[in-house]
């Protein structure tokens, strides 16, 4: 059994920052790759960023050059650094483990609860 718990979220103006955390516990996941997705009001859960365990790091063109993934192996953690916030990034923000990493959710095995991001304009 895995569990993953987020924190960080909350609410800020947009050009903002914000740093996400989630940890996982249940056992280690140096083999596995850790992703973040977000999923706004009324729209599909969308893939965001993720890093493998080789340490590669992708991103969705929208968050390139402004989000930034790491990843803590030691600490089964992986982190989201958020900067130039805009309103479109508004929306609850998972993170996730997968076998290996894709942009699709359902391809992915554990995910945490969720926590919410909300930039103000």
């Amino acid at each position: 059994q895995v569990q993953l718990v987020e924190s960080g979220g909350g609410l800020v103006q947009a050009g903002g920052s914000l740093r996400l955390s989630c940890a996982a516990s249940g056992r280690t996941f140096s083999r596995y790759g850790m992703g973040w997705f977000r999923e706004a009001p009324g729209k599909e859960r969308e893939f965001v960023t993720g890093v493998s365990v080789s340490g590669v790091l992708y991103y969705a063109d929208s968050v390139k050059g402004r989000f930034t993934i790491s990843r803590d192996n030691a600490k089964n953690s992986v982190y989201l650094q958020m900067n130039s916030l805009t309103p479109e990034d508004t929306a609850v923000y998972y993170c996730a483990v997968a076998r290996r990493i894709t942009v699709t959710a359902g391809s992915y095995d554990y995910w945490g609860q969720g926590t919410q991001v909300t930039v103000s304009s």
